[in-house]
């Protein structure tokens, strides 16, 4: 990611810190569990596991653009969920360690 646009995302939208967990569990259940499992441990096979330690070692503008973009067997977010929506379950994954 450019870090201009990093900059500008952390600016605009805060971190996930700031974001609201319990919103953002309740988006997990509804967009990401059926692949990545209610509990972080995942259904599908190439899914990450949110459970283990060092997975979500990333920044949060890396994972914000992950879920936007998709990758692999995972669609896309981009038009499905707003960035605050986003980094609220970037904010509540982090509660699963």
């Amino acid at each position: 990611m450019r870090p201009l646009l990093a900059a500008a995302l952390l600016a605009g939208l805060g971190s996930a810190q700031a974001a609201d967990v319990l919103r953002g569990a309740d988006l997990y259940q509804r967009h990401c569990a059926n692949c990545h499992g209610s509990s972080g441990r995942p259904v599908m096979p190439t899914a990450p596991d949110f459970a283990r330690p060092g997975v979500l070692f990333k920044p949060d503008p890396v994972l914000l653009e992950a879920i936007r973009s998709g990758r692999g067997a995972m669609p896309a977010y981009q038009g499905v969920l707003r960035d605050r929506e986003i980094l609220d379950i970037v904010s509540h994954l982090r509660t699963m360690r």
